[in-house]
């Protein structure tokens, strides 16, 4: 059931009229109603699925009471352990096995050994790695005497298969979001609209932007042999537009339906292409999976606060895990390695600013116009940066990500794509440029306006109408649906 679909928006209207008219009035009634809800909406897509979340919802409530109770150290890491080895035990089976196992018979055949070792015929369930590492970060929470364990079942797995971040989060910490489930909520007009405005600038962002940018850039980065240089650097640029509008898109619509329900959802994007440096971009960047890699990763690894050694330790850890949970692919491996490749280099690079003398570089930050061509500057070197990450992230395999730099990098013309007809081209690359400006417009706009109720109406009609005139239908995936 996808959040673009005919199907949802009708599952959703039938929701929200029973939570306000029937389930509303008693807190343990209107959980226990999200809770089938949620299942409902989960199961849509495979039932055998519900046994997984109800069994990791399950593992960690039963367990965070335990650990509660005792003031044995170390039986509690006893069970801090085991929570996480059986919360992520389906998750690697179902992820990771076939990649590992894969890699230990390439490794072997390079060796000269010949091993034969079966693969798992497994689909791969929506939202594993979301709804997995909320449950284990409310255990650790629990374990480090963070939040109390909540003694209610309802509250807790209410809490861990909440219907609208469910598949792809945002990753919601215990702290903030647990206690709202039970607190009593009473219908508001303006966080009604307010979750309106999200849900459909969410829904233009999927269904206008990204959905049109992918046919471009699934075309380029699949047949990218007869194409020029200047369309493969195109289409890698267009990528990143497309992959922050699909998922931020995604978690727009999720904060608009949790608001239209009374509750409230971390913010996940907050503008990360007006970066100006790497660590600003992880700032900003599916900041509920940042902050919970640095919480629950980074921290207990030392941090910051440790030797240069072990910092750069620290970071290579952080970003090559982030790498290998978006997907079982040495792509993804690579993507990560990349970014802590930038990182590093950005560390060493503030450590010899604060070394050496910058008194002319900050007299010219003194000169307004120098002020915004330096900044400019900062911000199209990260976005180049963070571009050629992205080329790995969506190519296939290391060969096609390396093959595409190799063409990229050959300079050509460019070429338009093949199938389209020239005139249509023409068009649907204006079109496709319209829709990005638009949307770079709207999110420079967003960090300083304030919406009035008028204005919340206008934005409304005008994003339902580029909805309706440039939206692409057939109910599309989201793109993090397969991590």
């Amino acid at each position: 059931m996808l959040f673009n679909s005919s199907i949802f928006l009708i599952f959703t209207s039938l929701v929200f009229i029973l939570y306000w008219s029937c389930f509303n009035k008693n807190i343990t009634a209107r959980n226990l109603f999200l809770i089938i809800v949620s299942y409902i909406f989960y199961g849509w897509w495979n039932w055998r699925w519900l046994f997984l979340i109800v069994g990791c919802s399950l593992i960690n409530w039963l367990i965070s009471l335990e650990l509660e109770r005792t003031q044995r150290k170390r039986y509690k890491q006893g069970l801090l352990i085991t929570a996480c080895l059986l919360s992520l035990s389906a998750l690697i089976v179902c992820k990771y096995y076939n990649f590992f196992v894969g890699s230990f018979v390439s490794a072997c055949e390079m060796l000269g050994f010949h091993v034969h070792i079966k693969t798992l015929q497994i689909i791969l369930p929506v939202g594993i790695s979301f709804f997995t590492f909320q449950a284990i970060g409310y255990t650790i929470d629990v374990y480090k005497g963070k939040v109390r364990a909540t003694r209610s079942w309802i509250d807790f797995f209410a809490f861990i298969s909440f219907f609208p971040q469910l598949v792809a989060g945002p990753i919601e910490r215990a702290s903030g979001f647990l206690p709202q489930f039970r607190k009593r909520y009473v219908f508001d007009y303006e966080k009604a609209t307010d979750g309106l405005v999200l849900i459909v600038y969410g829904l233009f962002k999927k269904m206008a932007v990204a959905d049109n940018l992918a046919i471009y850039v699934d075309t380029v980065f699949t047949n990218f042999t007869q194409y020029s240089s200047l369309t493969l650097l195109l289409g890698a640029v267009l990528f990143s537009f497309q992959i922050y509008c699909d998922f931020s898109g995604y978690s727009d619509i999720a904060r608009g339906i949790a608001k239209l329900f009374g509750f409230e959802l971390m913010v996940n994007f907050d503008s990360p292409y007006f970066s100006k440096s790497i660590s600003e971009f992880w700032r900003r960047w599916h900041i509920s999976l940042s902050t919970w890699f640095k919480d629950y990763l980074y921290i207990p690894l030392g941090g910051n606060r440790v030797s240069t050694l072990k910092y750069i330790r620290n970071i290579w850890i952080v970003f090559l895990v982030s790498g290998l949970w978006h997907g079982a692919n040495y792509t993804f491996i690579i993507w990560g390695a990349l970014h802590a490749f930038y990182q590093t280099c950005g560390y060493f690079k503030a450590r010899i600013q604060l070394s050496a003398n910058w008194t002319m570089r900050f007299s010219l930050f003194r000169i307004k116009p120098m002020r915004y061509i330096i900044s400019g500057a900062q911000i199209l070197t990260v976005n180049i940066l963070v571009v050629c990450a992205w080329i790995f992230f969506r190519a296939d395999s290391f060969e096609h990500a390396i093959n595409y730099f190799g063409k990229m990098l050959t300079w050509e013309g460019y070429t338009r794509l093949s199938g389209l007809g020239a005139n249509y081209g023409i068009l649907f690359m204006g079109v496709n440029m319209f829709l990005v400006c638009l949307l770079i417009g709207i999110d420079m706009l967003s960090r300083s306006v304030q919406y009035s109720q008028k204005r919340k109406a206008v934005f409304l009609a005008g994003m339902l109408l580029m909805i309706i005139f440039f939206g692409k239908g057939g109910d599309t995936a989201f793109i993090y649906f397969q991590f």
